[in-house]
């Protein structure tokens, strides 16, 4: 008899009297096969310890216990300790159950590489790693067919999606800056075709509306990307009288900072500054940045767990959002 440690599935067919496919059948637990045949090979299975490697369940179960990662081509150098924490969170969920991540990067405009992966058939789910306002990505994998799970919000309640809740942690944070009896306050944002810029916000709206106040349209800018656009808003907003800046992201905080700096403006002094979002990128900026702060690796976790429970056949919760925290430190003191 072969050592229990190279046992095979042909091993114990043979060892039983049975073909190899009706022992794929008990370990999978599919196909037509009698109960009684089904306990004999799974009690033989048990008191050998036989763990099928991954490349026969995969076969067994028409799986190929590979799950894709979607990063976008797109993202800032500053915006990798994000991806690099969800997919912390992924991988280690991942290889709890045996499975691999495959990762590919795929432009807004581009998926040709995402319908590579699932036409394929090389994963059995996808995780997408950031959500659009128009995702090509998401009506892909909707008309595909395949289970997928988003990390970010989307408008179609028919996907599943994990994130944080962006629109209360901005609301909270802008309602502190008005609770302070701050009237000029400004926000610069990134590209509005990203749904976490638009729940960042409605979040910062939301907390006007709840003041009962009116933000300050002129003050609100958008779809902001480079350095040089945020020194020259800053520029105009000082010649205003601002009194506090609130950033949508951490590139634009630092970008914000630098111009600051330049300029000789003390923080919080002569101007407040905050942040929508907590990277290592403000870490060691003195003064320290008022910022909300989410679990990055618990929201990979979260996803993935959320995955594989949909590749399981089994019910999940289609919108799930998790928590933050608000940080109040010394630049908005």
């Amino acid at each position: 008899m072969t050592d229990d440690k190279n046992l095979t599935i042909g091993d114990i067919a043979e060892e039983l009297g049975v073909s190899k496919t009706t022992v794929s059948r008990a370990i999978s637990g599919k196909g037509r096969i009698g109960e009684k045949t089904r306990e004999k090979v799974l009690r033989y299975i048990k008191e050998h310890d036989y763990r099928p490697n991954v490349i026969a369940k995969g076969l067994a179960q028409s799986r190929t216990y590979n799950i894709g990662l979607v990063i976008p081509g797109s993202y800032h150098l500053v915006e990798l300790p994000f991806f690099q924490n969800c997919m912390l969170g992924i991988g280690k969920t991942a290889s709890m159950l045996d499975y691999d991540v495959l990762i590919s990067v795929v432009m807004p405009d581009d998926i040709s590489r995402l319908r590579r992966i699932v036409t394929n058939h090389k994963v059995d789910g996808v995780i997408l790693t950031r959500t659009l306002l128009e995702d090509a990505s998401v009506a892909y994998l909707k008309e595909a067919g395949i289970p997928f799970v988003t990390i970010g919000s989307t408008g179609d309640d028919a996907v599943v999606q994990i994130d944080n809740d962006h629109r209360s942690a901005c609301r909270e944070l802008t309602e502190s800056m008005l609770a302070q009896g701050l009237e000029r306050i400004a926000l610069i944002g990134g590209s509005q075709g990203y749904v976490v810029n638009d729940n960042r916000l409605g979040g910062f709206l939301d907390a006007y509306e709840k003041s009962g106040q009116q933000p300050v349209r002129e003050q609100i800018f958008l779809d902001v990307e480079k350095g040089e656009e945020v020194e020259a808003i800053v520029g105009s907003l000082l010649q205003k009288g601002i009194e506090c800046i609130i950033t949508m992201d951490d590139y634009l905080c630092s970008c914000v900072l630098n111009t600051l700096r330049q300029r000789r403006i003390e923080v919080p002094g002569r101007v407040k500054v905050a942040s929508f979002y907590d990277s290592s990128l403000l870490a060691n900026n003195i003064p320290s940045i008022t910022s909300i702060q989410f679990d990055v690796e618990e929201l990979g976790e979260r996803a993935c767990k959320t995955l594989l429970q949909m590749i399981e056949g089994e019910m999940t919760e289609p919108h799930a959002l998790l928590g933050y925290r608000i940080s109040l430190r010394e630049s908005t003191a």
